[in-house]
């Protein structure tokens, strides 16, 4: 059984990464496949109530990958995590079947909730270098989340989300606004965003200034 989900783990590496060359480099160097493999380890021990040692193996994986899964988070199967460093998931979160995720990503918390605090995220997310889901809400089946966009709030299924904080920009093919859909390239840059929108208030204060000073 641990075998042939590794050699599922293997696949879908291979089927998703096309830098990925050969199984061998996927199982010896891949972090992300450490990392999952690493984790149902860790879970069979948190389950079985010796939580010492199920933290001991995930602190042991974040060492070694950069990757931090809480024993008890629930990681379904066909999860690709590309890349790695930095990926936090948290002791509440849950993953669905064939999700993506990239360098960077936190599934967290607020602080401000007790119990389930961390997100669910569906099946067949995709989540972008950088993101930050934070709370204990649902992201549906299907849906993306853009690179460095902070989540706060439900996502729909079928969904693009991007920005700070997290807006919808596309359910069911139909576009909510005009910001382009999720290919972490194309998506505009909410620092950059937001300082426009400083540097056009200026401009306006600016100007009024001017004509205040022409009517004196």
């Amino acid at each position: 059984m641990l075998f042939k989900r590794i050699r599922e783990d293997i696949k879908v590496i291979m089927e998703r990464d096309p830098a990925a060359r050969s199984a061998w480099e996927v199982y010896f160097l891949y972090p992300g496949l450490r990392a999952v493999i690493s984790h149902r380890r860790a879970s069979w021990f948190y389950r079985h109530n010796m939580h010492f040692i199920a933290r001991y193996i995930s602190q042991r994986c974040r060492d070694k990958t950069g990757i931090e899964i809480h024993p008890a988070a629930t990681i379904g199967k066909g999860l690709f995590i590309d890349h790695g460093t930095g990926v936090v998931i948290g002791e509440t979160a849950v993953v669905g079947d064939n999700c993506t995720i990239y360098q960077g990503v936190t599934l967290g918390g607020t602080g401000k909730d007790t119990g389930k605090r961390h997100p669910t995220i569906g099946n067949n997310v995709t989540i972008g270098s950088g993101a930050k889901v934070l709370g204990p809400f649902t992201v549906g089946d299907n849906s993306k989340i853009a690179a460095n966009a902070v989540v706060l709030s439900e996502v729909p299924p079928n969904s693009t989300c991007v920005g700070v904080p997290g807006r919808i920009v596309k359910i069911d093919d139909k576009r909510v606004n005009s910001i382009c859909d999720l290919d972490q390239i194309h998506i505009p840059d909410p620092i950059s965003m937001e300082l426009c929108k400083l540097l056009l208030r200026i401009e306006k204060l600016e100007n009024k200034g001017e004509a205040k000073d022409e009517t004196v």
